[in-house]
């Protein structure tokens, strides 16, 4: 049968919204590209998958003919943002063609059948576990930055490491990210509702579907999870998301928090911090973002030289015991860390000029930053 069907613009745009990121990549398959419209006994189901997340969505709809067919996603997503509040109307017509129509406006889109887009993956009921999104939404936030990008070439470092560990008679949650040049651990107590989650010794969770799972997080107050062989389900009662997890294995994090020497501190203020690191960034080179810190017992200079630009420079107090100190580092690296900082204070434990920097703060409980020096 030709799929035929009315929807109300807001809530179709919501769906499409929620699909643009997994659509838009481009890949072997040119139906991927497409978003899968297919009728069900709950209104209209949208499906987008780029083979590492798949989402799917139902949203409310009079079903005037049941059927099933893919339109390109990002077309019909514009279309619908242009449109006015007008119910739209959706008829699938002969060769996979599509008529649009909303308010005085019509439009005819090439689709493909609905049956070569890729089946969505089955999963078992009996695993999921219910949890409140800002459980999650916390050791997202604080380990999504240090994600390296996809042209790393360690390919398990574009990854976030989900594991579960027991840390002082206490099972903590923890989320682990590094690029090579940085280390972000965040860890919560686990809640009594999370103790059947079993991450295995290496759950990783590529960039993308962090960033899709913050977007969930962001959108649900409360949700379900389980975690399968290979892949991570998010559902609630109208929307369902499959994240294939990576294979591999992450470096171990836990040694490069342990050679950090914490012996020597310095306490400074975390927001006049942020704030000098932005302006000393404005003079810094593009690609390496290279920052002098000069470290005394009573203040800090901070520096930065472009050589077409000039140069800038910036002195702040501070609390430090340790002997004085010339360091460089990305400014960008502390500037990302300190963003999603919460301490009025922030601790950061320098020993020389070629060891790693470690921040954390009193306020800022289960966090750690791990800053790899660059050399002057």
């Amino acid at each position: 049968m030709a799929l035929k069907c009315i929807i109300e613009r807001d809530h179709f745009y919501e769906g499409l919204n929620s699909l643009q990121n997994i659509t838009s990549k481009k890949g072997t398959l040119a139906i991927l590209l497409n978003v899968l419209i297919e009728t069900s006994n709950d209104g209209l189901v949208l499906t987008g998958t780029d083979m590492e997340i798949a989402l799917r969505i139902i949203i409310p709809a009079k079903i005037l003919e049941e059927g099933a067919i893919t339109i390109p996603a990002k077309k019909i997503f514009e279309i619908v943002r242009e449109s006015g509040p007008d119910s739209i109307t959706i008829e699938e017509k002969e060769n996979s063609w599509v008529h649009i129509l909303t308010g005085q406006s019509s439009y005819n889109l090439a689709g493909m059948p609905g049956s070569d887009f890729p089946q969505f993956p089955e999963y078992d009921e009996d695993n999921f576990i219910s949890i409140e999104s800002y459980i999650f939404q916390e050791l997202i936030e604080k380990t999504i930055y240090s994600i390296a990008g996809e042209q790393e070439s360690v390919y398990t470092l574009t990854s976030v490491l989900l594991r579960k560990e027991v840390v002082n008679d206490t099972t903590k949650l923890k989320m682990i990210s590094s690029d090579g040049h940085r280390l972000t651990v965040m860890e919560k107590d686990l809640p009594e509702t999370l103790e059947k989650l079993q991450p295995g010794e290496t759950t990783l969770i590529p960039k993308r579907g962090v960033q899709e799972w913050k977007k969930f997080c962001d959108d649900h107050d409360n949700f379900e999870i389980a975690l399968e062989d290979k892949r991570i389900i998010l559902k609630d009662d109208n929307a369902t998301m499959i994240i294939r997890l990576k294979d591999g294995e992450f470096p171990n994090y836990k040694a490069i928090i342990d050679a950090v020497n914490q012996t020597y501190c310095m306490k400074i203020r975390r927001q006049p911090f942020l704030e000098s690191l932005k302006r000393i960034n404005l003079f810094t080179e593009d690609l390496f973002h290279t920052i002098s810190f000069e470290l005394e017992s009573d203040h800090m200079v901070l520096s930065s030289q472009n050589v077409e630009l000039g140069n800038a420079r910036d002195e702040m107090s501070v609390e430090y015991n340790g002997q004085p100190l010339k360091l460089g580092f990305n400014c960008r690296y502390f500037i990302e860390t300190l963003q999603v900082m919460e301490g009025e204070t922030v601790n950061v434990y320098v020993n020389s000029d070629a060891s790693p920097c470690l921040l954390n703060s009193d306020e800022d409980q289960g966090f750690i930053s791990i800053i790899m020096p660059m050399h002057l």
